[in-house]
């Protein structure tokens, strides 16, 4: 039996988040049930100047702060900008064009940052720094989800700038630039941004990604 004959299709007791401003659905149209959490989240572009209460911003950091890592390295390390302060315009003014088109709606931006080097094996690199942050990055979007947030993660900006804007040391790198805020209105976007926006998620097909007995073959199995 492959993927695509197993039974259930898509989760029928799914709710759909809609915002207040629109009729937008992004609910996840998944193959199996998940938790909602994870069916509910997505990545806007489009934020409301509401913003983040500060022990909801500790919340999302302590959920990072108990991911699990390598050997218990714990690599990740973050820079907050609130919108207004000196940190948030360093982080934006890293940003190519096109994400400071929109990430000026968001009341939060951060930049993830990862030790390369191993701290239980002093002189070796931690081969596992830059999955281990995205480790992180992934609980603590959970954890804001938790919390009515929501988070877009972005590779688009100038790592080495932001590097220098902070004086990161050489042993970290720059990753990531987080976005984190609540849901705002579509129409406050660039025309060229809105379409994104409201379009309906996607993603490949399980069978393409799951594999069994050799790389690119769907893998099968008995429910």
């Amino acid at each position: 039996m492959n993927i695509q004959e197993w039974p259930g299709g898509t989760f029928s007791g799914q709710t759909c988040y809609k915002t207040k401003q629109s009729n937008m659905n992004k609910t996840a149209k998944t193959t199996f049930e998940i938790h909602p959490l994870l069916r509910e989240r997505w990545s806007p572009r489009a934020f409301s100047n509401r913003m983040v209460e500060t022990d909801k911003l500790f919340r999302m950091l302590e959920a990072a702060r108990w991911s699990p890592s390598s050997s218990n390295e714990q690599p990740w390390r973050f820079i907050i900008g609130l919108k207004g302060d000196e940190t948030y315009m360093k982080i934006y003014d890293t940003f190519v064009e096109f994400n400071q088109l929109w990430a000026k709606t968001a009341p939060v931006l951060m930049l993830s940052v990862g030790h390369r080097m191993s701290l239980k094996n002093q002189g070796k690199p931690n081969v596992s720094y830059v999955y281990d942050v995205g480790q992180a990055v992934a609980h603590l979007t959970i954890q804001a989800m938790s919390d009515g947030l929501f988070v877009h993660q972005m590779g688009g900006f100038d790592k080495e700038a932001a590097a220098r804007f902070f004086d990161v040391p050489a042993e970290f790198e720059v990753l990531t630039a987080i976005a984190v805020g609540y849901i705002g209105d579509p129409e406050v976007l660039h025309p060229n941004l809105k379409k994104m926006e409201y379009a309906e998620r996607e993603r490949r097909p399980l069978d393409t990604m799951m594999f069994r007995t050799k790389f690119g073959t769907p893998a099968s199995f008995e429910l």
